[in-house]
């Protein structure tokens, strides 16, 4: 105690003293004590000296009495560092981080220089707030007052920096460090790892061998950690192969970090020999590594390996049931997956929202759309609340059925829950409106998003191509281009396809030079797909199959499938038969190759080819696949097969196309026979064409729907030129807006006219 405090505290009153000296000092005692003691020291006079008023501070700031230890504070004529220390302290403990950062400023226009007490509280209050400017700027207050070669001022200084991502701060006081351990170490590692800097991982690693610092499991695991959560999946890998080569055995977090890069890497061979390690070391029965390997087997595809390791593990853990659930669903069987899910209900598990987005997600991946609107729904019921990443899941359910009632109902629950500033529901949003016609929704969307990212903008621009409107996604992308991001390899086949919808070669090769020649990324085969489409659609047939000899490495189905289409639309048979043989290689047991190929003949009344083809089927135990049409009506979602005469209200259905074909006819429509490709009586052409999935549909539509409604109706397969006509009309006589969208693109008839102009 200082010779100036003694005079001041020979005016306090013995009692007072007492009870600031006694072992339940003034700071730990009872609130009301210190209330007591600080009326006394007013009444004292002494209440003004720096010493008596930081201990009351600190006091009343130990009992979270912020204020009044703050209103302490401002009566001090004369403050000192101390008494401003006391408060920052207590309301950084407190986690007030921005008062905190107030109290500083207020210390610092008293002109006080903050000490090395005060200092790491301030980093830590900036590593929190990760306010990465305010950081720096007291870092420069320490250089100046030379306080920045203290050890604890280094330490939490270098922290600030790891936690706001600026490694090459953080490595500028790191390499001014005269007292690294091995912690120092493994922070600035694991912070490089996060980042993907594999060359530096290992730079360190050797200056701390040179330096006699060995990093430990610890260390290891946060390395392999940073690697696999930042998707540097190859990095993970090799650093665990030389944490093996060093002779350091990996514990249970160790494998529980590496097997998902593993996993993503699809090295199957040293996924096996973790395995066998994990046996070896007796760590079957932790729960996290288990979890780990049955999600590695299932990103490799190994399916066998997933159902032996679950049926192996003696305890149900919904962890486990989780990883289990989402390997079966990721390897398409999704039947199995829905199976065990309800045996995990019946066995009353106690499962979580990773668990119901899990089965959700596995469900709108394999085709099980009507079921992930049924578990989202009875996710609610169960009481678990949907997060950031169930949306995401759910959504493209909806989208992918044109559930649109159960994707507006999702959007308002998003909005309920203040889920629409994530980035990935915003894109989720986007994409199922566009998907159920409702393309203008999508841009309300992408306008409201506060953050965009690329894949938002994706979204959008796939959206509006889908739609055919090719102007808007070259106005989208320009739009983008003004911005910070680049575009992607999927920012260029939205345009290249947008492009293909309506026919604008010219503007399709500008695209597919400019994605190379200007952002360097190579043409992937979905490229060369649209491009072959752009052109065969164009009539430029042979110049779409120059384009594919010339591409440098195996063109896949999609390439050869996009010529066959350009075929049948131009019909050329002798290039239809060279793209059909490549397919029929390609793809043996699809039976569209060979579908395709027979219209094509059909349509030139090539018939003994027609046959052929279908006795070559009939051989090889195909068949073709059924048109299928899907249509929601209050909030049900019904489907109608071609040709299909036990639906319950075909009698009804049956009526009402007579009525339309009747006043076709009256106004001079005819059936285009062309697309009833069988050898048969016209009539019966006919009454074949008026049996496609979509016709059946739309008119189901109309009797179940009240008149003006808009009509949503999804197709398996692309329309047909003779639906295509009958639903213009339809969108005419019935006065409906009517929305088709076949495997290509979306038709919105209105008044008698396709938004596709004809061009599809």
């Amino acid at each position: 105690m200082t010779k100036q405090v003694l005079p001041l505290i020979e005016k306090i009153p013995q009692s007072i003293l007492g009870f600031l000296e006694s072992s339940s000092s003034l700071w730990s005692s009872s609130l009301s004590k210190t209330a007591q003691a600080h009326a006394r020291i007013l009444k004292s006079g002494v209440q003004n000296d720096g010493y008596i008023s930081a201990k009351l501070i600190a006091s009343y700031s130990n009992y979270n009495c912020f204020n009044d230890a703050d209103l302490i504070l401002q009566s001090i004529p004369d403050p000192t560092v101390y008494s401003f220390s006391s408060l920052i302290y207590a309301l950084t403990k407190a986690k007030l981080f921005s008062q905190s950062i107030g109290v500083f400023s207020r210390m610092f226009s008293h002109g006080l220089i903050p000490d090395t007490h005060v200092l790491p509280n301030l980093f830590k209050v900036c590593a929190e707030l990760s306010a990465f400017k305010a950081g720096k700027q007291i870092h420069c207050v320490a250089c100046v007052s030379g306080l920045d070669v203290d050890a604890f001022v280094q330490g939490s200084l270098f922290h600030m920096y790891m936690r706001c991502g600026r490694m090459s701060d953080a490595r500028k006081v790191f390499d001014r460090m005269s007292d690294r351990d091995v912690v120092t170490c493994s922070a600035l590692i694991c912070g490089y790892a996060r980042k993907g800097c594999l060359d530096e991982v290992v730079r360190i690693l050797s200056e701390m061998e040179k330096s006699g610092i060995e990093p430990n499991i610890v260390s290891w695991n946060g390395i392999l950690s940073g690697f696999n959560r930042s998707g540097y999946h190859r990095e993970a890998v090799i650093m665990f192969q030389k944490m093996h080569s060093l002779g350091f055995c990996p514990d249970q977090v160790t494998v529980s970090s590496v097997l998902p890069s593993v996993g993503d890497s699809e090295m199957l061979n040293m996924g096996r020999q973790i395995h066998g390690y994990v046996i070896k070391q007796g760590l079957l029965k932790d729960k996290c590594v288990i979890s780990a390997m049955i999600d590695m087997y299932g990103k490799t595809g190994h399916v066998y390996g997933i159902i032996k390791l679950f049926d192996e593990f003696e305890m149900m853990e919904t962890g486990v049931c989780n990883a289990y659930i989402t390997g079966l669903s990721r390897n398409g069987l999704v039947d199995k997956a829905l199976e065990m899910f309800g045996l995990f209900k019946e066995k009353k598990m106690e499962l979580n929202v990773v668990s119901w987005t899990s089965i959700i997600a596995g469900c709108a991946q394999n085709g099980k759309d009507i079921e992930a609107l049924e578990l989202f729904r009875e996710m609610q019921v169960a009481g678990v609340k949907p997060n950031r990443v169930t949306i995401p899941s759910m959504l493209p359910a909806c989208g992918n059925i044109a559930a649109l009632g159960h994707g507006r109902s999702t959007h308002g629950f998003a909005v309920r829950v203040h889920l629409l500033d994530d980035v990935h529901v915003g894109s989720a949003l986007i994409d199922m409106y566009a998907k159920c016609g409702r393309i203008n929704m999508s841009q309300i969307v992408f306008n409201m998003m506060p953050t965009k990212n690329l894949v938002c903008w994706n979204s959008l621009m796939n959206g509006y191509s889908m739609h055919g409107k090719a102007k808007e996604v070259m106005s989208i992308f320009e739009s983008l281009m003004r911005t910070r991001l680049k575009p992607d390899f999927i920012s260029f086949t939205s345009l290249l396809s947008a492009c293909g919808q309506v026919g604008l070669t010219d503007e399709g090769w500008k695209y597919f030079s400019m994605m190379s020649e200007e952002y360097g990324i190579k043409p992937r085969l979905e490229h060369y797909s649209c491009m072959v489409n752009l052109l065969g659609r164009a009539g430029k047939l042979q110049e779409a199959y120059d384009l594919i000899k010339e591409i440098p490495f195996e063109p896949d189905s999609c390439v050869w499938g996009a010529l066959l289409n350009s075929c049948r639309l131009q019909n050329n048979v002798d290039l239809a038969e060279i793209a059909a043989e490549k397919l029929f290689h390609l793809e043996p047991e699809n039976p569209g190759t060979y579908v395709l190929l027979s219209n094509i003949y059909a349509a030139k009344g090539m018939w003994t080819e027609v046959n052929s083809i279908r006795n070559k089927m009939e051989s090889l135990g195909l068949k073709k696949n059924p048109g299928c049409s899907w249509i929601q009506v209050k909030n049900r979602v019904y489907t109608l097969l071609a040709g299909d005469k036990s639906h319950p209200q075909i009698d009804q259905i049956t009526e009402k196309m007579d009525e339309i074909s009747k006043e076709m006819r009256k106004s001079g429509h005819r059936p285009n026979l062309d697309f009833a490709l069988q050898d048969v009586e016209e009539q019966e052409q006919e009454q074949m064409l008026w049996g496609h999935s979509e016709k059946l549909a739309v008119v189901f539509g109309l009797l179940n729907t009240p008149d003006g409604t808009p009509l949503q109706v999804i197709k398996n397969l692309r329309i047909c030129g003779d639906c295509h006509a009958v639903i213009k009309f339809i969108s005419s006589y019935a006065g409906r807006e009517i929305f088709i969208r076949d495997t290509n693109r979306f038709h919105h008839f209105k008044d008698g006219i396709c938004s596709c102009g004809d061009f599809w």
